[in-house]
């Protein structure tokens, strides 16, 4: 395939042959790689090279590195862990609730988005870090700069430069006192262990926020909107959310897959797959939205069904770079989606789904706003 950078990559479909390449030791994540599949258009040599001041994040990097920095944060996001957290999100999901029905209390539509989807993981992510949840109209907006397809190469950049230099700050602060949050323990910990490394803190701690606020964001949305428009099944999950909820957790993460290219590589040798020879320094793309629609894998994958078996597919990524976040990214789309359909009874789009504003030109699949009644 062509890429509007004017790269060309192999572009991987089969629900087998993404978790092949995903797994294999002969990928790389190095976005600063010759041939690797960037899918913005390519910036003038000089805003490129102001790109490769920053230090790569953990998405971006391959073992050894890797696995040292994922290893530094990896306890933060155990299945453990996330159900220690269960009681404060559950907090935060209800004031955003309590939120949307204020606002909607004269009868007027009410932005879902703007009242629960992006709220809610936004809070979560900021504590977790400890990040001030004051500066979440900062954050937000530089997110979306970065992950639009449609922005300018020097937006983008600004966009990173207001995002490290902020960090960089925040960071700083806690050296100097550290707080117990994830940051404040990973300083720490580092200083303990004598790596401490104050950039390399700020790139993930960077990363981290924006994937912890913007993919969950956009699925709450999805989902809430997937499920208003069936009905049938809409009702089968309020009256069975125990057994159903997790089941249609996974469902929706399959159907949708919002971040299905970030799964993009380099091979560093040969590799073959389903009878097709990549060579080293090929770029390809393991397509997830594409292996999570694929028919061997799943019946009449087109089709939304909250009861299957769904827990197989490929929309936290696969491998090494499998989603660090996933186990907080299902915990707070179960409460979400448990607490809105409990609470409010009545739910309804205030617009049809056909005309809703949906990020078709960005990294991250979404919708910009959802307004609802009940």
């Amino acid at each position: 395939m062509a890429l509007p950078s004017g790269r060309v990559a192999w572009l991987i479909t089969a629900h087998d042959q993404v978790r092949q390449v995903l797994a294999s030791p002969h990928v790389s994540s190095d976005r600063g790689r010759d041939n690797f599949p960037i899918r913005f258009k390519q910036p003038d040599p000089e805003i490129t090279e102001k790109f490769k001041e920053f230090r790569p994040s953990l998405i971006g990097v391959d073992p050894p590195f890797h696995t040292r920095l994922r290893r530094s944060v990896i306890t933060e996001f155990t299945v453990r862990r996330t159900r220690e957290l269960r009681p404060r999100v559950q907090e935060i999901v209800d004031g955003a609730v309590d939120d949307l029905l204020e606002s909607g209390k004269d009868g007027r539509p009410v932005d879902l988005v703007a009242k629960v989807s992006l709220p809610v993981p936004s809070m979560v992510i900021c504590e977790l870090l400890g990040v001030p949840y004051a500066d979440h109209d900062f954050f937000q907006d530089r997110t979306a700069t970065l992950i639009s397809f449609k922005r300018a190469p020097e937006d983008g950049l600004k966009a990173f430069h207001d995002l490290g230099d902020y960090f960089r700050d925040l960071v700083a602060r806690k050296e100097k006192a550290p707080t117990d949050d994830l940051i404040g323990r990973l300083i720490v910990a580092g200083r303990e262990n004598g790596d401490h490394d104050s950039e390399e803190l700020v790139g993930l701690a960077q990363l981290l926020l924006i994937a912890g606020h913007e993919t969950t964001a956009n699925m709450i949305s999805l989902g809430t909107v997937a499920l208003l428009e069936d009905p049938e099944q809409l009702r089968a999950l309020r009256e069975d959310p125990d057994t159903l909820m997790p089941k249609a957790v996974e469902e929706l993460l399959r159907f949708f897959t919002i971040a299905d290219t970030v799964t993009a590589r380099t091979a560093t040798a040969d590799i073959e797959v389903g009878g097709i020879t990549i060579r080293a320094g090929e770029g390809l793309i393991a397509s997830g939205l594409a292996a999570n629609r694929d028919p061997h894998a799943y019946p009449e994958p087109d089709s939304l069904d909250i009861t299957r078996n769904a827990r197989n597919h490929v929309a936290f990524g696969y491998g090494v770079h499998q989603c660090l976040g996933q186990n907080l990214a299902r915990l707070e789309l179960d409460i979400v989606y448990r607490t809105l359909f409990g609470r409010v009874p009545g739910l309804t789009l205030a617009v049809p789904a056909e005309s809703l504003s949906y990020k078709d030109e960005a990294l991250v699949y979404g919708i910009n706003e959802v307004p609802v009644t009940w």
